[in-house]
């Protein structure tokens, strides 16, 4: 698919941006339109999946048919398989008369089901149903109808994790993930920010016929730091709030931008991908177990640079100037990290702060190289025995925590700060049942 018809697609669906996920997303969303086959969206909550949907819709045969999306999280447990599959008269209380559902409807178009990860089992098996004859029953029928609708489904939840954990079926899984596509959030698609952000701002200062606001350099490159939880939604809420409350000053600063910008969601720390509310990741593992790994990597890191601190000062003879000093500008980062070393102009000889008394001059009659190396050694042992004892701080804490709640797992796993079932696993791996 050539970019220009990339680009006609963006124009005729009002889709803003050129980051290659996204344009990614497009392309497949155009390959797989002439088909019949499921598609399953998957991205995060404002990212704008539902766009795609109509894509599909629009540059597939059954553009004609009627479109309709359904939200399946906002239809309560008791009414979806109602307005899905529709109802006869008194099948239920209130049911005064027969009601054809949206399968029913949209029979030759295209209907989408979005956050099909909250659709109760029951409707689950439904749906495959449709999905592999074409049929279905209304609610109170006995009757087999048939139906021909291009279903095209959407989530912001990881489906596999809901299959492991039951709350959806692996045929309905592997049924709907025939084309998958992935849409980027909005923090990872760089520059494509600040032209959504003037693309509201405008649209809101024609609605309301004021100055359009602008960011200055550093504005623009405070905003593109954000997180953006909220992805596009979040930067449209942000950029109508500074349209209507920058009254005096229509051009914003990185300084007066942070003021709008929530300040717990801007962290750029990094963050489990796939975690779970309680801070677990798909692995099992806690965010308190990965910041204890991520600090002794990065011990082990100092460690490797020791080494190599020492091996510029002892083995001068193997590497010539510009070798060593190559060396040293590559890693001139850690370097400061370690104790403030720079490195001489010109050289491979490194300097050593008054302070610091574990980095050396490259002068090998002044220091002891091999003492120095034996001590490295000690401090790598050291610091996998940490490592290795993770584990037993871990099965340690989790019998503290069973004996303080008398073996009661809920509120053991609640003060351990994990989910129940990932201390069922625990109990298991570490054979405390």
């Amino acid at each position: 698919m050539t970019p220009s018809e990339i680009q006609s697609i963006k124009q005729r669906f009002g889709i803003i941006g050129n980051a290659p996920a996204l344009n990614y997303a497009i392309q497949v969303a155009a390959q797989v339109a002439p088909t019949d086959m499921t598609v399953l969206i998957t991205g995060e909550s404002g990212s704008g999946k539902e766009s795609f949907s109509k894509i599909i819709h629009a540059l597939s045969p059954r553009k004609h048919g009627q479109f309709i999306a359904v939200n399946c999280g906002a239809i309560p447990e008791g009414t979806i398989d109602s307005e899905l599959f529709g109802h006869e008269k008194g099948s239920f209380t209130g049911a005064s008369e027969a009601r054809k559902g949206y399968f029913e409807v949209t029979n030759g178009g295209t209907i989408f089901l979005d956050e099909i990860g909250e659709m109760p089992l029951g409707t689950q098996a439904r749906l495959l149903r449709v999905l592999e004859n074409g049929e279905f029953i209304r609610v109170g029928s006995s009757k087999v109808q048939k139906t021909d609708v291009r279903v095209v489904t959407a989530t912001n939840v990881n489906l596999l994790d809901a299959v492991r954990e039951g709350r959806f079926r692996e045929d309905l899984y592997y049924r709907l993930n025939t084309v998958p596509i992935t849409v980027p959030p909005l923090r990872e698609r760089g520059e494509d920010i600040y032209l959504l952000f003037r693309k509201f701002a405008t649209d809101f200062a024609e609605r309301y016929r004021v100055k359009p606001i602008t960011l200055t350099p550093d504005a623009v490159q405070e905003l593109q730091r954000f997180r953006f939880p909220g992805n596009i939604r979040q930067l449209k809420n942000i950029a109508e709030q500074i349209s209507v409350l920058q009254t005096e000053q229509r051009e914003v600063d990185g300084r007066r931008l942070r003021h709008y910008l929530p300040q717990d969601q801007s962290s750029n720390l990094p963050m489990l991908i796939g975690a779970t509310a309680d801070g677990v990741a798909p692995s099992g593992l806690s965010e308190r177990d990965l910041l204890y790994k991520v600090l002794f990597d990065m011990r082990r890191d100092m460690t490797d640079l020791k080494k190599l601190v020492l091996e510029l000062a002892a083995g001068g003879a193997r590497y010539d100037g510009g070798q060593a000093q190559e060396l040293v500008r590559q890693n001139s980062h850690l370097f400061a990290a370690a104790g403030g070393m720079t490195p001489y102009e010109g050289g491979s000889r490194l300097s050593r702060p008054a302070d610091e008394s574990f980095i050396i001059n490259a002068q090998p009659d002044e220091y002891d190289v091999e003492d120095e190396v034996q001590r490295v050694e000690d401090i790598t042992h050291e610091t996998e025995e940490e490592s290795l004892s993770l584990e037993a701080k871990e099965k340690e804490m989790i019998v503290k925590a069973l004996k303080k709640h008398h073996n009661k797992r809920k509120y053991a796993a609640q003060d351990l700060g994990i989910s129940e079932r990932t201390l069922y696993r625990k109990l298991k791996q570490y054979d405390l049942e």
